[in-house]
Formats: structure tokens, sequence, C-alpha cells
């Protein structure tokens, strides 16, 4: 029997993944070994149930007492806090789901491929602060990393059979988000419940609003840069409203080769769930006749520079990913208090780049993850400076 773990199992990449269990026949099928989960506990509670899981765990230590008394009489071990989570991942399960979102996804990540598990990584903070060190470790210990983002599971495919040698150029699209259309002067008012509302997707809502600012598409750039070695003036984001087309690859025959899908995490993670086999999955058939027509725009630096700091990013190397990584999370969580308008955000993160570029040398290639959590302490300190001081001026 394979055996799983699924770390975020309450998010919505989470809970795709768990249904997709339960379709191909749940508990009878696989030895789930640990799920792990937030503040939800009646959601987490019931996929162990239902899982059969032997550990269930919460990232919050004032959630024990509820997950423990939801659990009672099941035989589930249960345990709290980002220690517990880490050790979940000591755990040997045959397929690991990195699904926790931001740098807390990054430490149980590692460790799942120290046993040379398949890592299904939703996580994308884990490639864009240590991506170099990521990969090495899966090469050290024979495990494999499998995308489960949308657009890297579509270039993953596209890719099969290929000579990455030959590849020309590759193509991440974005919808444009809730704000595709807006001018800088209703940027300047937008509201969280506003960029929540992805005329898509439907994701949690921190991502929703990274997709809304499109740093999500600049996560995405480097992590292709990451993971499949690509230049990064080879890589391209073009937006396309209605999410159908995820990725292209092109060729230097001048073919390009593009993946089509609905708009549902289900095949990304279904296609990392079952590969190296491709099996049905219960997602909507495109009809292109009445899709009719698909559109494509270049984006705009301007309204949303989170993707000339993916370039600036890139270009630096060394620990500027977790640098980035970090000044975003910290502006986000000031944008959702309200402390901070929606184009805020980017200026945080301008501002903390520059700003280590000069104190610390982001260049500096990481060693070890020590010296990648040290630099995201830092960023979110001067992250937190930076928000201070536009609150001064404001």
């Amino acid at each position: 029997m394979r055996s799983v773990s699924i770390f975020g199992a309450t998010g919505s990449i989470g809970v795709n993944t768990v249904d997709l269990i339960r379709r191909e026949g749940g508990a009878r099928a696989f030895r789930t070994v640990a799920l792990t989960g937030g503040r939800n506990i009646a959601r987490l509670a019931d996929q162990a149930r239902e899982l059969q899981a032997e550990l269930a765990v919460t990232a919050h230590p004032e959630c024990y007492a509820a997950l423990k008394e939801a659990l009672a009489g099941t035989g589930t071990e249960v345990a709290a806090g980002p220690e517990a989570i880490a050790e979940a991942a000591d755990r040997r399960a045959d397929w690991v789901m990195s699904a926790i979102v931001g740098a807390a996804g990054l430490l149980p990540g590692f460790r799942a491929l120290s046993h040379g598990s398949t890592l299904a990584l939703a996580n994308k903070e884990s490639l864009v602060t240590a991506g170099p060190l990521l990969m090495a470790e899966a090469r050290r210990h024979g495990a494999c990393i499998l995308p489960v983002d949308s657009e890297h599971s579509a270039v993953f495919q596209a890719l099969v059979g290929e000579d990455i040698a030959a590849v020309e150029r590759v193509i991440i699209t974005a919808s444009g988000g809730p704000f595709r259309t807006w001018n800088a002067s209703q940027l300047a008012k937008a509201t969280p419940a506003q960029a929540v509302a992805h005329p898509n997707w439907s994701m949690g809502q921190r991502i929703s609003i990274d997709s809304a600012s499109l740093f999500n598409k600049a996560l995405e750039l480097i992590e292709t840069k990451e993971f499949f070695g690509i230049d990064p003036e080879k890589i391209e984001v073009l937006v396309h409203p209605q999410s159908i087309v995820h990725a292209l690859v092109g060729f230097n025959d001048g073919a390009l080769m593009a993946h089509l899908g609905p708009a549902d995490m289900r095949h990304a993670i279904g296609y990392a769930l079952n590969w190296p086999e491709r099996r049905k999955l219960p997602v909507e058939r495109l009809d292109l006749a009445r899709i009719g027509q698909l559109d494509f725009e270049a984006p705009d630096p301007v309204r949303f520079p989170a993707l000339w700091l993916a370039r600036q990013v890139m270009e630096t190397g060394g620990l500027a990913g977790a640098a980035f990584n970090a000044a975003k999370e910290v502006a986000l969580d000031h944008f959702i208090a309200g402390a901070i308008p929606f184009p805020a955000m980017a200026e945080v993160v301008e501002q903390v780049l520059a700003r280590l570029s000069c104190d610390s040398g982001l260049t500096i290639a990481p060693v070890d993850l020590d010296m990648v959590l040290q630099t995201d302490h830092l960023a979110r300190v001067r992250a937190e400076e930076a928000v201070q001081e536009m609150q001064a001026q404001a």
C-alpha cells in the first residue's frame, strides 16, 4: 500500500489532494502517515478520520486540545506546533504533498526529501528562497520533486521526452487577476476583499491576493528558473484572462508546445499523485468551440511591478529570493490588516531588497538552510521598518 503525507491539508491544495485520494480509494488504497493543518481543526479532524491518518498536527499549539478532543478514540496521534510539523516530515512516506503556504513550508519539504520521498511541491517559496539547496537535497537522497503549480506542471508535461537544451523559451501565463484592467488610482484604493475575488481560480486568501498583485507570478518566474534550470532571459510572462493555456514551451525549431486545461488544481495535483502514469481525473473537459476565443496580452510592469522585482532577484541570485519572499509576506500581512495600500506591497519589497543589498550582500550563495532562514528573518525586520516609515509619512 502506498504511503502519503499531506502538509497543508486544510488549505485549497490540501483539500483537493484529499478529494483525489478519496476518489482513488481513500484509506483502502493509501496509508496516510501524516496530515497537517492550521486553525481549521474541524476540517483537519474530519480528514484524519476519513483517511485513518496515523498523525494529525496543527501548526498552532493553542489548538492542540481541540484537535485532541476531536480525534479522541480514533487511534490518530495528535501534535501541535512548528516543531511537530517538522517532526512529522521525518516520518517516511512514499509521496508527500508540500502545500503549506509561505516560508513555513521550507523545512518540512527538506526533511521529506531526506528520506528519498517523492515531493509534490505546491510550496513555491521553497524554490524561491532555497532553490539550489532544495534541488541538491533531492539529488543527494535520490528523491523526486514534482511541480504542482499549474504553470510548472504544464511546463513539466510539455518537456516529457524533450531535450532541455532545445528549449528556446518558456512562457508562463497569468490571468491578470481581478485588477487586470484597473488604473493606478483604482489600485491605490483596492481592498483585500476585492483582491481575493479572483475571476477564474478558487484559492485561499493569501495566494488570491498574490495573484491580484502578480506577486504570485513573480514567485513563479523564479521557480521556473530554479526548477528547470532555464536562463531568466528565456522565461516570459503572458497575461491570458481565460486561464485555459497554463504554459507554453518554445523550441529551437520554432515550435510552441502549449498545455491547455480547465482552471482546476486537481489536474496538476492528480498528475503528480499518479506520475508517471496518467489516470482519469474529475476535471472539466474543455469545449473549445464554446470557449471560442483565447486572448493574450503583455503584463504592465508599471501597474504591476512585482514582475520586474523578480527579474532583479534572478539577476542578483544568492539570497535575494529569500529576502524577496520574506518582504512580500510581511507586506501582504499589512495589506490584509488594512495598514498599507495595495501598491505599497511592491514598494516594501523594493525597499527591503535595496537595503539588504547594501547591508548584507545578497549575492552570497547560500551554503545551508540556516543562511536562508537568517536572511528570511532579517528581511522581515527590514520590511516591518519600511512599513512603519510609510505609516509615519502618510
